[in-house]
């Protein structure tokens, strides 16, 4: 299990990284009104696997690591049990839907626009949800 959190910690900063180009690439070309591009679609499915493949992680951590499914009766750890599980997916959700809003959308703005908004709500849930104080932030280091 420990080897299952520590990839759960450190395929955090994947997605973060990822997060953070999908999110230059969406702003600059909606404000830049710049073509849409396969890049632009591709680093969109980067980071929606990236967050699939955190999901993965976390579900198997959920239901049988010692934060999630066993807490749920205890109240000793509401955050792991239902909040954090709960805005994650949430956010993989809403990540899903920016890319297929950018897919559907009409012309080249409107894509960025749709990326670039979804993106930005699902990357705000996520470091919402994040456990910055009781986490490494470099795991095994």
């Amino acid at each position: 299990m420990v080897v299952l959190i520590a990839l759960h910690n450190l395929t955090r900063w994947i997605v973060l990284v990822l997060a953070v180009i999908a999110l230059f690439r969406a702003y600059l070309g909606w404000f830049g009104k710049r073509p849409f591009t396969e890049q632009d679609r591709k680093i969109g499915v980067f980071f929606a696997s990236a967050m699939d493949s955190q999901l993965l992680l976390g579900i198997i951590l959920w239901i049988f690591g010692e934060w999630g499914f066993k807490m749920l009766g205890t109240g000793n750890s509401q955050f792991f049990a239902l909040e954090h599980s709960t805005t994650m997916i949430l956010a993989v959700i809403l990540t899903h839907v920016g890319s297929i809003m950018a897919k559907r959308a009409p012309d080249a703005v409107r894509k960025h626009k749709a990326a670039a908004i979804y993106y930005s709500v699902a990357v705000l849930m996520v470091l919402s949800a994040i456990p910055w104080l009781t986490r490494s932030l470099l795991p095994g280091l």
